[in-house]
This record gives C-alpha cells, sequence and structure tokens, in this order.
C-alpha cells in the first residue's frame, strides 16, 4: 500500500491496524472457514482448512432452512435454465436484463403473497434499503416508524432516505401508538417491522401494528425474511399463517434462505412496485439475477406452496433441539418459531465455544457478536433442517453439553 504510505502525514496501515486490533481483543473479530457444500449430502460438508488437509462437518448455522438448495426440482430447473439462456442476464433490467424468467420468477412471488405484483432484488438487503430509501420520494413528508431492532438493512435504508423516522422500542405497541400519536395526523406514515427477528427468534405482533397503521392511516412494510418458504399453508410467511397478507402494505423477503437460491424481493401493490421499479438506483443500476437463479427460486416456491410436510419436519426439528437442549440446563431463547439461540454472554467464549465445535467434533457453528446482539448476549444460534438427522442432532447435543461443561458456563437449574 503506497510503500504503507511512508512520509504522508496520516500513518493509514497503522490505523487499518488498530481497528482490526480493537476487535481481536474484543473476541469480536470475525474468520471465514472455506467450506465446500456436496450436491445431495447438505448438511453434510468438507471443511478446508488453511494447511491444505480436509475435514467433514456438519452445517449447522446456514440459512438454508429447507434444504431446498439441494432440492432436485430446484437443480433441474436450474440446469434446464443455464442450457437454455447461458450464465448472465446480460444488463440492468432497464437494458437487456429482463427475461422470461424474472418475469415468472415475480408472477410467483406476487402470487405466494396474494399482491398485484413483485419486484426483484439481488438481495434482500438490497430489496430493504433501496425500498426504504425510495419511498420518502414518492410520499413527500413520510415519517417512518421503525422498530429498534430491525435488520441493519431496514436501518440503512431508513437512515438513507432523508426523511423523518421515529424508532419505537422493539415490539412496544404503547410506544408505537405514543409516537404515532404525537405526529402530525395528516402527515403520510409507514410502520417498519419484521415477523421474525432472527436472533432472539420472537414474533412482530402483526396484526396489533396493522390495527394501529388503519387508525392512523400508515402503511405497512414487513421484513418476512426469516418466515418466508417455512410458515403459512403454502410458506407465504407469519402473515399468510396469521390471514394477515390483506392488511400488508409492502412484503419484503428473500430467495436466498428458506427458498435455497439467491436474492431478494417485495411483493405489493402494481403502482407501488411500479413506482419504486422507476425511482429507487439500487434496483435501476444493478445487474439483474442470472436467470439460471430465477429459475430455481421459481421452482423452489413452487415446491414449498404445495408440500406441508417439508414446513412440518421442520418446525419438529427445531422443537426437538430445543428441548433437549433446555434439558441440559443451557441458556435457550424460546419464542416458539425455529431459530435456536444458545446465550454464551461473552464474546471469547462464545468463539471459543465455536472453534471447539468445529475442530473437535466438526459441527460448524458461527459465533455471532455485537454488534449484530447487544454486548452481554453473545451467542451460538443453530438452524436445524429436516435434512438434520438424528445421528446428527446426538452428535450436536453431546458436543453442547461436554464443551459447556469445558468452558465451565452456567446453566439453568434442570427440572425433575
Amino acid at each position: 500500500m503506497k510503500g504503507a504510505w511512508k512520509g504522508l502525514p496520516v500513518d493509514y496501515t497503522a490505523r487499518l491496524d488498530a481497528a482490526l486490533a480493537t476487535l481481536h481483543e474484543e473476541g469480536r473479530y470475525r474468520t471465514f472457514i472455506d467450506i465446500e457444500r456436496k450436491k445431495g449430502q447438505f448438511p453434510h460438508a468438507v471443511w478446508r482448512k488453511e494447511d491444505g488437509s480436509e475435514q467433514p462437518i456438519t452445517v449447522w448455522c446456514g440459512n438454508d432452512y429447507l434444504g431446498m438448495g439441494q432440492h432436485p426440482v430446484v437443480l433441474k430447473a436450474m440446469h434446464d435454465a443455464l442450457d437454455a439462456t447461458g450464465a448472465g442476464s446480460g444488463g440492468t433490467r432497464n437494458i437487456s436484463g429482463t427475461t422470461v424468467y424474472h418475469k415468472e420468477l415475480e408472477a410467483e412471488l406476487a402470487d405466494l403473497h396474494q399482491k398485484e405484483a413483485a419486484l426483484l432484488f439481488t438481495s434482500a438487503y438490497i430489496a430493504n434499503d433501496a425500498s426504504l430509501s425510495t419511498l420518502p420520494k414518492l410520499f413527500p413528508g413520510l415519517i417512518i416508524y421503525s422498530d429498534s431492532l430491525n435488520h441493519a438493512s431496514m436501518i440503512e435504508g431508513i437512515r438513507r432516505n432523508g426523511g423523518a423516522k421515529r424508532i419505537f422500542k422493539h415490539n412496544d405497541l404503547e410506544d408505537l401508538r405514543a409516537k404515532l400519536e404525537a405526529d402530525d395526523p395528516a402527515a403520510p406514515k409507514l410502520i417498519a417491522f419484521e415477523s421474525i427477528y432472527s436472533m432472539d427468534g420472537d414474533f412482530g405482533p402483526i396484526e396489533a401494528i396493522c390495527d394501529l397503521a388503519d387508525e392512523f392511516g400508515a402503511l405497512t412494510y414487513l421484513d418476512e425474511v426469516h418466515a418466508v418458504g417455512m410458515y403459512g399453508p403454502r410458506g407465504g410467511g407469519v402473515a399468510e399463517r396469521d390471514g394477515l397478507l390483506d392488511r400488508i402494505d409492502i412484503v419484503n423477503g428473500t430467495l436466498g434462505k428458506a427458498f435455497g437460491v439467491h436474492g431478494g424481493y417485495i411483493a405489493s401493490s402494481a403502482k407501488m412496485c411500479d413506482a419504486i421499479r422507476s425511482y429507487a438506483p439500487g434496483f435501476i443500476f444493478t445487474t439483474s439475477l442470472p436467470p439460471v437463479v430465477a429459475a430455481g427460486a421459481a421452482a423452489s416456491i413452487r415446491v414449498l406452496k404445495n408440500d406441508q410436510s417439508i414446513r412440518d419436519r421442520h418446525q419438529e426439528q427445531a422443537a426437538v433441539l430445543k428441548l433437549r437442549l433446555k434439558g441440559l440446563g443451557l441458556p435457550i431463547i424460546d419464542h416458539g418459531s425455529h431459530i435456536v439461540p444458545v446465550i454464551v454472554g461473552d464474546p471469547i467464549h462464545t468463539k471459543k465455544l465455536s472453534d471447539m465445535l468445529l475442530d473437535q467434533y466438526g459441527i460448524y457453528a458461527q459465533p455471532i457478536n455485537f454488534p449484530t446482539v447487544p454486548r452481554g448476549t453473545e451467542r451460538v444460534r443453530f438452524t436445524p433442517s429436516p435434512v438434520h438427522g438424528p445421528d446428527e442432532m446426538d452428535r450436536l447435543v453431546r458436543a453442547m453439553d461436554q464443551l459447556w461443561s469445558h468452558c465451565a458456563l452456567n446453566r439453568a437449574e434442570m427440572a425433575g
């Protein structure tokens, strides 16, 4: 880097060293491991170590919640699209990047969420950021009311939009009401929240927030990223499960978690999607998803619309894992969703526990530290899937029991 930038008034290298050293000292430095997933063998994979050796591992922290990234119908659709069209999309949607595969996928998503239209983005992060930063252009004077634990993509989009924002306490309806009451009744309003908050696995009070939105004339913006594919009779999310889709104005979702592929989207009215499509730089200037990805996502959605058994097995796996870990006295947060967070409460211990799970037991579960979660709530978060078998679960439970004792971590008093 320019000879370590010697002679310059600012020692940039030293500042980079200091920034990285801070993360190391706090136990928050994140490391990547090289994983090779094996077709048809998920959740089993291979860890390629820095010394060139390989170790078989079981992935317990992936967001391919249902194993759809390995589903034969999805893989066939992607092979067919690749053979038919080649690799890339050819450009942005406005220039040459709109294909029959994109239109087909948007139609599947609109149908999934019972909306007039859907709009594809390269990720759910971009979908949130681009949509929420664009809405004040469409509704001048818009006030956005955002749950304090909303995802970073929502926070960033709201921060960048230049409009008014109000942060209400997490899932606190009284605080939300007070903030709505304090503002001009004539001002356009939007409430942005999530159906499932992925770090604790708790549910947003969708119906109650919709009631407040009706009372105060606000639009509703619901992030269903950790729920699409997994909840509702066709995988339309928690809003579908609870019969509330007609009360949500804009749904955000992902194609990279339960659907097992890649990309993000919003679903809404035709006019809302058209306006965001026409005004959002994050949409206008981004190369569209490759057709092969769109084809795989559409196939995955179709499968999950018609196969409730996959969702049932997923929920059973999560319930069994939580029950068994609780039986060991481990501090589990359980809000009834598929998320299984085990609280360690210290970044260094969390990283150590994660490293030992990988090194000694071949169990891959990344540590989750600040700023993803508040300090003092550091955790290992497990994501059981329908394809984690009894043997994999037995090994995980035994490993957690042994390592919890080895690290001298506190346990809750066991029942019985």
